[in-house]
């Protein structure tokens, strides 16, 4: 009877047994009460994300401008927009430069920003979080930098120069291809500290200060040895997604841009691949073109954030 028993026990089945497919649902059955809970976004994830990047993948080889049926044309839109089109290879200038630029700097502007907020007393470190985040979430922000560099006598800086014999005419600063990249980059300079830079602030908050206490033990000596050792190691997850928004935001930067410099900006100095989209998809309604150039922003982006996931995920090793 016993062996009987014994024998009758169902046999546990290990990992190394089961197939990918097998394993996995197995796994699904087994936290199904999860997966239920995931689900909604799961729907409206792959209902407004996946789904429309992958038609779009789809239409970008197609001639389709939305009012009659996508003719499938193959390749032909990627030669012609890496060939034909002179104006897509100013943009892809424009656009490398601005995110080379604003990519990196917002992202340091924001971790050293948050760092020097984490700093200050807990009763004011509301109030100053706030004076620099507001400038990301105001609509209207572009109306101050169109006061101050207001392209008449009446504008600031205009008036200034004009006060101390520096110039004797008004600048058309964002009608002039010398100064609309410079002033624009700084624009988007002062409107990055957005979620990256909260994301900072709250992992900042988040260290055990026992490490700090470790730390002084094991000799370090000062504040930049704890930044480096401590700090930026004990902050991986807010550091990665930080560096996925600061490159998101400066390669999707246009907005602003478009209500400074009109559209398209003078000489299509402060063209981007986002303005060329935009033209094309909104004004044109090429969309077969569009959604080439929509697939072209989208291999740059993930190019970016692959390169600064493996650079940041390395840190502290």
């Amino acid at each position: 009877m016993g062996n009987a028993s014994s024998e009758s026990k169902p046999v546990a089945v290990s990992r190394k047994d089961m197939t990918r497919l097998q394993w996995t649902l197995k796994e699904m059955k087994r936290n199904w009460v999860a997966y239920l809970m995931i689900l909604p976004y799961m729907l409206i994830f792959t209902l407004f994300t996946f789904f429309p990047v992958a038609l779009s993948v789809v239409f970008s080889f197609t001639d389709f401008n939305m009012m009659e049926w996508p003719n499938f044309i193959g390749i032909s839109n990627y030669i012609s927009l890496f060939f034909d089109d002179d104006i897509f290879l100013i943009c892809c200038k424009n656009t490398l430069i601005f995110a080379g630029i604003v990519g990196p700097t917002s992202y340091l502007m924001s971790l050293f920003v948050a760092w020097f907020i984490n700093e200050i007393p807990p009763k004011i470190r509301a109030v100053v979080t706030l004076i620099f985040y507001a400038p990301s979430i105001s609509g209207q922000v572009y109306l101050i930098w169109q006061t101050l560099f207001s392209a008449d006598a009446y504008g600031w800086a205009n008036a200034l120069l004009l006060e101390m014999g520096v110039i004797t005419t008004p600048i058309a600063w964002f009608k002039n291809s010398i100064t609309v990249m410079p002033l624009v980059i700084i624009v988007s300079l002062w409107t990055s500290l957005g979620t990256a830079f909260l994301s900072f602030i709250a992992g900042l908050q988040g260290i055990d200060r026992s490490y700090y206490e470790a730390g002084a033990v094991d000799g370090i000596r000062n504040r930049w040895q704890e930044l480096w050792y401590i700090t930026l190691p004990s902050m991986k997850p807010q550091l990665m997604f930080g560096a996925i928004m600061s490159i998101t935001g400066s390669f999707g930067f246009g907005a602003i841009v478009t209500a400074l410099c009109g559209f398209p900006s003078v000489d299509y100095c402060a063209h981007t691949i986002m303005h060329h989209l935009e033209d094309y998809g909104s004004r044109r309604y090429e969309m077969g073109y569009a959604s080439t150039i929509a697939v072209i922003l989208f291999l740059i982006m993930i190019g970016a954030n692959l390169l600064v996931t493996r650079i940041i995920s390395r840190m502290g090793r």
